[in-house]
């Protein structure tokens, strides 16, 4: 009999398919003459370090045109046609310095480095077997600072209206950031709150997968979002089960933060679609004593049943934090002016 503790035989044999397959890929795709580059996104640091992110592919052919502009190579379906390469040494250089460090199996590349960086967004390079050097920034912040945003994507930010087992298809093969809607008001209530706070960091904490992220920086930018880091996870079983668990991804991301910001309080934002308000009470309980405010957005009829139903908002109104409910940004920052975290013009 198979203990707790022994993970399916089923997933571990899934996992090595997986694993297999891709490497075929790989193959094939060298044989052709293709090579890795790397996708880089918004990572962020504090004053002695910085969390780097991003993930070594190989990507289908395009034209010279599209090659010049922003994340061409990963957009859309090239995202997911993409071949992940395991295990790459990728150098990341930061003010001058050079560090190498090794891709998960995925082609995920997740990590801490050494640097001592002025605060607000710097600059740094990435390159793959002698690939051109890829830019990306990341968000510094500054010794002191007392505030930040955490904020969810899928129906907070943006408007999925799709049921939840086809969001990730519909919007990674078929849309792209043109034809994504966001969520009316969110843009300027994230503003305002970075107005209000200048250099606080802000963090797009999301169950989307990596495949995804290029379109979703375009996304953001096209819609006047405040630039932030991006938080995602990678698709796939693992070494126990068949996929990774989203809720977990943001569990260990939001003690994450709490552990590496110990001083800053943060604005948490989200919807009652998914297990937001669920994770939020859990973290303010935690860490009381980091959270400024709980703003939830309330989903329309439609998009709730489309989000397979709609959680219950727990009653917060005994609690230490404050949480607010709205259908929209623009009654959320009311809520939030209302109770004194915004101030009023």
């Amino acid at each position: 009999m198979t203990s707790p503790e022994t993970p399916p035989t089923k997933v571990l044999w899934l996992a090595r398919l997986e694993h297999g397959f891709h490497a075929w890929r790989e193959r094939r795709a060298r044989a052709r003459g293709q090579r890795p580059t790397v996708a880089a996104f918004p990572g962020y640091g504090g004053e002695d370090w910085v969390r780097i992110l991003g993930r070594v592919l190989i990507v289908p052919k395009m034209s010279k045109r599209r090659q010049r502009s922003e994340f061409a190579g990963v957009r859309g379906w090239r995202s997911f046609a993409a071949v992940a390469v395991a295990h790459a040494t990728v150098t990341v250089t930061i003010d001058g310095v050079a560090h190498d460090v090794v891709a998960d199996q995925g082609g995920v590349l997740d990590t801490v480095l050494p640097a001592r960086l002025s605060p607000g967004w710097q600059t740094v390079t990435m390159t793959v077997e002698g690939s051109a050097p890829i830019e990306t920034r990341v968000f510094i912040v500054a010794a002191g600072t007392r505030f930040g945003v955490i904020s969810d994507i899928d129906d907070t930010v943006m408007v999925t209206a799709l049921p939840r087992p086809f969001v990730a298809f519909w919007n990674s093969f078929v849309l792209n950031e043109h034809a994504r809607q966001p969520v009316p008001g969110m843009a300027v209530l994230l503003e305002r709150l970075v107005r209000d706070h200048p250099g606080a960091p802000v963090i797009y904490l999301s169950t989307g997968a990596w495949n995804v992220a290029p379109t979703l920086v375009r996304f953001l930018r096209r819609h006047l979002f405040p630039p932030g880091s991006l938080l995602l996870t990678d698709w796939g079983p693992t070494h126990d089960r068949w996929f990774r668990s989203g809720k977990a991804h943001k569990e260990e991301n939001l003690r994450r933060l709490a552990r590496e910001f110990p001083d800053v309080k943060w604005m948490l934002l989200g919807d009652d679609g998914q297990h937001d308000d669920e994770l939020y009470t859990a973290f303010t309980d935690e860490f009381p004593d980091r959270v400024t405010a709980v703003a939830i957005r309330k989903l329309s009829p439609t998009e709730a049943v489309l989000a397979g139903g709609r959680t219950a908002v727990n009653d917060h109104a005994a609690a230490a934090v404050p949480w607010v409910t709205d259908v929209d940004g623009a009654g959320l920052l009311d809520r939030l002016a209302e109770i004194g975290v915004i101030a009023e013009d």
